[in-house]
């Protein structure tokens, strides 16, 4: 039985071949060859995991927390990364959607962030009108022109209804664009979703200051100082879509699967999750599965139980990931995104770049059928666009939900305890 136990491990082994750095002239050669063991083993998998999942054409969301476009990191990594054609749609904060627009606001052009040290003099911070986010900083007035800027949108005629957040934050980045163009500064994250038709759901819209002033509108209504204002919310709607693109994903894209980027925690990384208990669970739909592929970085340690921290693995009993693959297809490393985005991005980018010099080189057919994962790679950068189609794909599961009619009306039961 022992030597039967031996050699079932030996087989199983994964024994460790480490490469020099200077004997690697790629960042795919650095990641697989120079990251054996430890923290850095973690990052090994978790571009190796990216790599597979963009090599078999799966469709990605991205759930990314924290202040991405405050810190400029948007420009960095992000919107290349969505310029890939790689990525489904995306989930983040309201406030990542509001600092967005700072860069393009009339006074603030020339560029409205400065750097400050972590470990500084808030008071007088605040004093000199100053306001800090970690080590970023910029003007109140910033905030104050951004406040009217949103409030002006807001008031704007195609506004006066009731709409999905995605809808708000689509158009949202249209004017955003607008402005942008107008005083020539860099294409900002909204404005970039917008091009692409790329989704952007929040799942706590009432969190941030897009909704902050919508409120101011609301109250200006409500004390008689303006006529009218309809703008509304409709989160059901914003649910029910996200659950759409989910099922999309499973059954009407040619791979049947999807991954998921993590980055940070919070409402971003469980409104991303949670398309799956909603078809499955609460809908009741055949055959729902969860992400084939998850990779998270997070800076919660997973002993604090909460969902920022939680591992793959834990989703995988909520049917959040699928159980079938989640050994082979899943990691959770804990790390600060910002340190390693960059890279892992310029080395994916770099996988894309090398395998558009072979096909110039040799053609699709020769490299494709060489180099499998480029045809992965290679998909069409104009991606998925799933925003121009939201109408039809919440068409199919309104479908779905009508054609399980005898389960939903039996799950409306239950024998409540008399009051």
């Amino acid at each position: 039985m022992s030597g039967t136990v031996k050699k079932m491990s030996a087989k199983h082994r994964h024994y460790v071949h480490v490469r020099r750095v200077d004997e690697c002239s790629t960042l795919d050669e650095l990641f697989t060859h120079c990251l054996p063991s430890f923290g850095g083993a973690f990052l090994r998998r978790i571009y190796q995991i990216l790599d597979r999942a963009i090599g078999m054409g799966c469709p990605l969301t991205v759930a990314v927390s924290g202040p991405v476009t405050v810190s400029g990191q948007h420009h960095t990594w992000l919107i290349p990364l969505l310029e890939t054609g790689w990525v489904a749609y995306l989930s983040t904060t309201d406030a990542v959607c509001y600092h967005d627009g700072h860069r393009s606001l009339d006074a603030y052009k020339s560029g409205p962030i400065h750097e400050v040290p972590i470990f500084t003099d808030d008071a007088a911070l605040r004093d000199e009108g100053t306001i800090r986010v970690t080590d970023m900083a910029f003007d109140e007035g910033v905030l104050l022109d951004q406040d009217r800027f949103v409030t002006a949108v807001l008031a704007l005629p195609e506004f006066q209804r009731k709409m999905a957040g995605t809808e708000l934050r689509f158009l949202l980045g249209k004017y955003y664009a607008a402005q942008e163009r107008q005083n020539g500064v860099t294409s900002g994250l909204l404005s970039t979703c917008y091009d692409a038709a790329i989704p952007i759901f929040v799942g706590a819209p009432g969190d941030g200051s897009v909704f902050l002033n919508s409120m101011k509108l609301w109250a200006m209504r409500q004390a008689g100082l303006i006529p009218a204002y309809a703008f509304d919310l409709d989160l059901h709607a914003e649910v029910f879509e996200a659950c759409a693109y989910h099922r999309w994903g499973l059954f009407d894209n040619s791979v049947h699967a999807l991954g998921t980027l993590i980055l940070g925690g919070g409402v971003p990384k469980n409104y991303n999750l949670q398309p799956e208990p909603a078809l499955g669970q609460v809908l009741g739909l055949p055959n729902v599965r969860g992400y084939q592929f998850d990779v998270q970085i997070v800076t919660a340690p997973v002993t604090d139980g909460s969902l920022s921290s939680c591992p793959p693995a834990e989703a995988v009993t909520w049917g959040k990931v699928d159980k079938d693959t989640y050994l082979q297809t899943t990691e959770s490393m804990q790390s600060d995104y910002s340190i390693v985005m960059p890279f892992l991005i310029k080395a994916l980018l770099d996988n894309r770049a090398r395998y558009e010099h072979m096909v110039s080189e040799e053609g699709e057919e020769a490299v494709f059928a060489r180099e499998p994962k480029a045809r992965g790679y290679l998909r069409a950068r104009a991606g998925y666009r799933l925003f121009d189609q939201r109408d039809e794909l919440c068409r199919r599961l309104t479908e779905d939900v009508r054609a399980n009619r005898a389960w939903l009306l039996e799950s409306l039961a239950y024998p409540l305890a008399a009051r």
